[in-house]
C-alpha cells in the first residue's frame, strides 16, 4: 500500500512510524512542507492509498482529507484537543494520560477516532513522555491501522467509542509562559519541577537569575535541607547543573538559555556554563553531593558493572568523554567486576559530540577537534578492554558517533523500537569513532558505506538482521530490563568466561598486527580537521543552523519517494 506521510519535522516519531511501516512492506514517501501548495502538489504526484501524520502541527489542505483518509496522531485521550495537551497534563498531573490516532476533518483534533490508547504517567519531562509512552503506543496504533485498511478489514469510522472514557472534552489552548511563571515564594517543589518538565525540551520556563532573563530546563527534585535561604537563591552546583532553593526543599537546573535580546538568539547550554561565560556570575557555587543530579553512576550487582551516562540529549562534551572514560578505567579494574554494561541515558543512548558546547566555544574549531579526540580516546579505551565482557545496552536512540560506540564492545543489545542513526553526513562531517574499522566488522564494507552515505535510520530490528547489533529485548522497560540483567548474568556466570576473555584478547591482537587501530583513526581524523580548520565548510554553517534550530522547511530527497511539479530547487535540500 502507497502511503504518504506528512510531518512538521523527521523527529523520532516520524523515524520510527517510517520505518516500521516500511518493514510491513508499504511503500512511503515523506513531506515535511508546511506549504499546501508543496502538501498538495506531494499527495498529487504520489497518489497515496493513506495519508498517515504522525508528528504535524499545521492543517491539512481539505482537498487532500477529503479525498483519502487522513490519521493524524494526537498525544492525548480521547475528547482531549489543542497544541499543548502534554504541558496541561503534566502541569496538572493525572494518573493516566493517552494517545488517539484521529481521522482529520475541518476542525483540529476532532475528527473520527481509529485507535486509542492509555498509559501511566510519569513524572518527568514533557519529551521524555512523548519520546517513550506517546511514541511506543502511537507507533503500534499506526501500524496496525494502516496494516488493517491495507486489509479492507476496517471501514473510515467504526470504532465505537462511547466506552471510552474521556478525561477531557473541551479544546485547551497554547499554553503561555503566564501559565508556566515560577512563584518561588510559594510554589511547592513538586509544583516547580511539573512546570519546568512541561517545558522541556521547548519552550522552557521563563525565569530570572541574578537579575537576568533566563529559560529553565532539566529539573529535579531533591529533599536536601539548606540553612533557611530564600526559595530560588542558588546554593549549589554539581555536573554543571545548578541547585535552587526551594520552600519545601530544591531543585536542580540542568540547562539554561538567555533570553533573546535585540541583537542576539541564544541556544541551551549547561547551566553553570551560561551563568560563568555568558552572565559571567557565580563563579564560587559549592559542589554539592546529590542522590538525584549524577549524570554518571555505577551500580554493581553480582559482578556485573551497569554503567549510566545520562548527558542531556545524550550529546557528549569534551569533559564528559574524560570523566566517562575515567568511570570505565576506574570499573575495569575492579576484581570483583566481570561484566561492564554501558547503560546510556535516560532519554537518549548517545548522539555523539556535543554541537552546542562547540557553537559557544571561542574558537569552534578548536573545540571540534578537543571533543572528537577525546570520544575516540573513550572508544579505544572500549576496543581494548581485556579484562572484563563490555556489552552495549541500548534501551534508547542513538546517532552519529553514539550509534558507533556502542559497536566497540563485546555484544551490543537493543530495546524494541530504539532508533539508530549511524551517519554524519547530514552535519557535514565524515566521521570517526573508529567507525571505518567497527562497522565494517558488523556488518561488512558494502553496508558500512551505504548506512554512511544513504544517511537513513534503523529500527532495532533492522540493526539485527545486519548484525549491527546480537539481540533485541522487549519494548516494556521494566521486561527489558529483567531480560538484560538475566543476559548479563549468563555471561558473567558462563563456564566460558574466561575462554571468551581469551578469545577476545587473541582476535585484538591478531586484529592488530593486520591493521593497527591507529591507522583508522589517524585517516577519520586527517578528514575531520580539514573540515574543522575550513572556515567554508558545510559543517560550521550546518552546526549553527541546528543549535538554533533553524529549519530549512524543506524536504530532503533521500525521505521522498513523490516528484515535484515545479522548480525543485526550491522545495528540497540533498
Amino acid at each position: 500500500m502507497r502511503i504518504l506521510l506528512f510531518a512538521t519535522a523527521y523527529n523520532g516519531m516520524c523515524q520510527r512510524v517510517h520505518r516500521e511501516l516500511a518493514l510491513s512492506g508499504h511503500q512511503l514517501s515523506i513531506e515535511l512542507s508546511k506549504e499546501s501548495e508543496v502538501m498538495q502538489m506531494a499527495f498529487s504526484n504520489y497518489s497515496p492509498d493513506l495519508v498517515i501524520c504522525p508528528f504535524l502541527k499545521h492543517r491539512i489542505p481539505d482537498a487532500i482529507w477529503q479525498n483519502v483518509p487522513c490519521l493524524v496522531l494526537h498525544p492525548g485521550i480521547v475528547g482531549d484537543r489543542g497544541p499543548s495537551s502534554l504541558d496541561w497534563t503534566i502541569v496538572n498531573p493525572v494518573e493516566c494520560w493517552g494517545v488517539t490516532l484521529l481521522q482529520a476533518n475541518h476542525d483540529f483534533d476532532a475528527g473520527a477516532i481509529w485507535s486509542t490508547s492509555q498509559f501511566k504517567m510519569r513524572q518527568t519531562t514533557k519529551a521524555s513522555i512523548y519520546r517513550n509512552e506517546v511514541t511506543q503506543k502511537a507507533a503500534k496504533m499506526i501500524s496496525e491501522a494502516a496494516n488493517e485498511f491495507a486489509m479492507k478489514n476496517k471501514k473510515l469510522s467504526t470504532m465505537n467509542i462511547k466506552q471510552v472514557k474521556a478525561e477531557a472534552s473541551q479544546w485547551r489552548r497554547l499554553m503561555k509562559q503566564s501559565d508556566r511563571q515560577i512563584d518561588w515564594i510559594n510554589d511547592s517543589s513538586t509544583s516547580i519541577v511539573n512546570k519546568i518538565n512541561a517545558a522541556d525540551s521547548y519552550p522552557g520556563v521563563l525565569d530570572e537569575i541574578e537579575g537576568h532573563k533566563v529559560y529553565l530546563f532539566g529539573a529535579h527534585y531533591e529533599a536536601m535541607e539548606h540553612s533557611n535561604v530564600k526559595p530560588g537563591t542558588l546554593i549549589g552546583q554539581r555536573d554543571e547543573a545548578i541547585c535552587r532553593a526551594t520552600k519545601d526543599g530544591v531543585i536542580w537546573i540542568r540547562q539554561l538559555k538567555l533570553a533573546k535580546t535585540q541583537t542576539k538568539n541564544y541556544f541551551k547550554l549547561a547551566a553553570m556554563r551560561v551563568l560563568t561565560t555568558q552572565l559571567k556570575v557565580k563563579k564560587d557555587l559549592p559542589v554539592l553531593s546529590s542522590n538525584v543530579q549524577n549524570d554518571i553512576r555505577v551500580e554493581i550487582i553480582e559482578q556485573v558493572a551497569y554503567l549510566y551516562f545520562d548527558f542531556y540529549n545524550g550529546a557528549f562534551n569534551s569533559e564528559q568523554c574524560i570523566q566517562l572514560l575515567n568511570q570505565f578505567t576506574i570499573i575495569s579494574s575492579e576484581q570483583n567486576v566481570k561484566v561492564i554494561v554501558l547503560m546510556g541515558g535516560e532519554d537518549f543512548w548517545s548522539n555523539g559530540i556535543h554541537l552546542h558546547c562547540i557553537e559557544h566555544a571561542t574558537n569552534s574549531a578548536k573545540e571540534s577537534w578537543r571533543n572528537i579526540n577525546a570520544i575516540n580516546n573513550l572508544v579505544e579505551s572500549l576496543i581494548n578492554c581485556s579484562s572484563v565482557i563490555t556489552i552495549a545496552a541500548l534501551r534508547q536512540n542513538a546517532g552519529a558517533g553514539g550509534a558507533i560506540i556502542p559497536l566497540a564492545c563485546d555484544y551490543v543489545v537493543a530495546r524494541k523500537g530504539v532508533i539508530l542513526n549511524p551517519h554524519y553526513q547530514l552535519m557535514g562531517l565524515t566521521g570517526s569513532e573508529y567507525w571505518s574499522y567497527l562497522l565494517p566488522k558488523r556488518v561488512g564494507e558494502s553496508k558500512a558505506l551505504e548506512l554512511m552515505h544513504n544517511c537513513l535510520p534503523l529500527i532495532a530490528q533492522e540493526a539485527l538482521e545486519i548484525n549491527m547489533v546480537d539481540s533485541v529485548f522487549d519494548e516494556d522497560a521494566n521486561v527489558y530490563h529483567q531480560q538484560l540483567m538475566s543476559y548479563c548474568q549468563a555471561l558473567s556466570n558462563s563456564a566460558d568466561y574466561s575462554l571468551l576473555l581469551e578469545n577476545k584478547k587473541a582476535l585484538r591482537a591478531k586484529e592488530q598486527q593486520h591493521k593497527k587501530l591507529s591507522v583508522y583513526r589517524n585517516k577519520e581524523l586527517k578528514l575531520m580537521k580539514n573540515i574543522f580548520d575550513k572556515p567554508t565548510s558545510p559543517y560550521h554553517l550546518l552546526r549553527y543552523n541546528f543549535v538554533h534550530k533553524i529549519d530549512c522547511g524543506k524536504t530532503p530527497k533521500r525521505l521522498r519517494s513523490h516528484e515535484y511539479s515545479m522548480n525543485e530547487s526550491k522545495l528540497e535540500v540533498s
